[in-house]
């Protein structure tokens, strides 16, 4: 009898694991559920591998994924701002990337790069840098930092990329500060919105997601674009905001 009852449980516990197994490879989903879990997979595989830490442009290390790279050389060519703002400038590899992408776009544009301290002493040496990218020191968030910003862009049209300090107090100030400058029809970037488990860096607490979230509670100018996502890896999921009035 106990071995019967054994061999009845087994085959119960057979029966549901071909279900489960079905029901997760074969049985009918949504589309977008599935493609979630995938697409968040990869993104953590992607970041633990720390391919984006040996990624560079023109031999300047920009800590990004090349699909974000490429869909914001996408928003600068159809948008072709002034001016691109830039809080987080490390080893300089992203302003010298969106210096490049303006060259070709907008050939009088500039990028404005901010940072708590020069980092970017071989991204200097480049004459595209040189020519293109102006340098500003302190905090992004300070009185004297928006106060030049404002003098410097006037009249301009504005994009916006925020990279620096990742804590939520400190990305909500930013974006109350400088989405003042972004024009119209430009994109203000929120990046690593992907922390504190969405899906990166589960213990990372509060961050831009949370900061991004509570921005567009209280400011209606701006939509999250989420065609800028299309190839599926991204560091800044729902970070791609479009200034629609």
């Amino acid at each position: 009898m106990k071995q019967r009852r054994i061999a009845i449980l087994l085959g119960v516990l057979v029966i549901l694991s071909c279900i489960f197994l079905y029901d997760r490879l074969w049985g009918p989903k949504s589309e977008s559920s599935l493609d979630e879990h995938l697409i968040n997979d990869f993104i953590k595989l992607y970041h633990s591998s720390g391919i984006h830490y040996r990624t560079r442009w023109l031999g300047i290390p920009t800590l990004e994924n090349p699909c974000d790279m490429w869909a914001i050389q996408e928003i600068i060519t159809e948008t072709r701002p002034d001016f691109i703002i830039e809080t987080g400038t490390y080893k300089g590899g992203g302003a010298v990337f969106y210096a490049s992408i303006l060259q070709n776009s907008n050939p009088a544009g500039k990028v404005i790069t901010v940072d708590i301290k020069p980092q970017y002493d071989e991204a200097a040496k480049l004459k595209l840098f040189q020519d293109r990218v102006e340098f500003i020191e302190g905090s992004s968030v300070s009185d004297e930092v928006i106060n030049r910003i404002a003098d410097r862009i006037k009249g301009g049209k504005v994009m916006v990329t925020l990279d620096s300090d990742h804590h939520m107090t400190h990305v909500l100030n930013e974006l109350r500060l400088y989405s003042k400058f972004v024009s119209p029809g430009s994109y203000l970037i929120v990046q690593d919105t992907s922390h504190n488990g969405h899906p990166l860096k589960t213990d990372y607490g509060k961050g831009p997601m949370e900061a991004l979230v509570e921005f567009l509670k209280e400011n209606k100018d701006f939509e999250r674009d989420p065609s800028r996502e299309k190839f599926l890896l991204t560091f800044h999921p729902g970070g791609y905001l479009k200034r629609v009035r």
